[in-house]
């Protein structure tokens, strides 16, 4: 019965150590661009959104949805949000939001 206990014990730490890296990399972690104390804000005033185009990330504040109204109303476009949007029209405004930057604050 010994050997039992001891074959058991084996096979449990061995599943054990082979599970931890995969459980590790399942938890999701922030992006952090090494700027973690500048402009920072509370986390419930902003999102995170990421342009699969030009593979950044932007943050989804008051600048960027005046910027999104702003690109939406030169094309004459009911507001509907981004997320909503078809790709190629997301795609578009991420092509036109990288070609008119914010000029405020170094933004």
């Amino acid at each position: 019965m010994n050997r039992a206990h001891q074959y058991l014990f084996s096979s449990l730490v061995l599943t054990a150590a082979l599970a931890a890296p995969s459980a590790m990399n399942a938890a999701s972690k922030p992006q952090d661009n090494g700027r973690q104390e500048e402009n920072r804000r509370d986390d419930r005033d902003h999102n995170r959104v990421y342009d699969r185009y030009h593979k950044d990330y932007h943050n989804w504040d008051d600048h960027e949805d005046h910027a999104y109204r702003g690109y939406l109303q030169e094309r004459h476009r009911d507001y509907r949000p981004l997320a909503e949007q078809r790709q190629r029209d997301q795609k578009s405004y991420w092509n036109w939001r990288h070609s008119h930057p914010d000029h405020d604050n170094g933004r």
